[in-house]
């Protein structure tokens, strides 16, 4: 994977989200896109109808999209900070941090468009000093 977008319905304010709320460097702007540059990927946001239009399919959105992105945090305790950023970022925290069936600690939250962030500690995974995640040690 080299580029994730999200279709956004106000591109100023998620981007004030991401940027102001979250503390990602925003790497570049245009009038209708904005790019945020992390570890190994490319993070976009961009106008909803304009997204649907260029993938021509209906702009319809109700309920679970069936899709959720991730951060993976270094400690349970980076997990609740997250979401506490987040949440003071105007994000809805949809599942409180816990512990979960499969050995770790997450949470959810939804972006100011419903979009679907977990945030979870994976004790299993081993997270780089510059933040790359690798399911076997390096």
């Amino acid at each position: 994977m080299s580029v994730v977008t999200l279709g956004v319905t106000d591109l100023d304010r998620s981007q004030r989200f991401y940027e102001d709320g979250l503390g990602w460097t925003l790497s570049s702007a245009q009038e209708q896109i904005r790019f945020f540059q992390l570890n190994g990927l490319i993070f976009a946001l961009y106008p909803l109808d304009a997204l649907a239009e260029d993938a021509q399919v209906p702009n319809e959105r109700a309920g679970f999209s069936g899709m959720t992105l991730a951060y993976c945090a270094r400690s349970k305790e980076e997990v609740d900070a997250t979401l506490e950023q987040a949440k003071g970022a105007g994000a809805h925290i949809a599942k409180p941090a816990q512990e979960v069936f499969w050995g770790g600690y997450s949470g959810y939250f939804a972006d100011p468009d419903g979009h679907l962030w977990e945030v979870a500690y994976n004790p299993f995974w081993k997270i780089d000093e510059t933040g790359n995640v690798y399911l076997d040690a390096p």
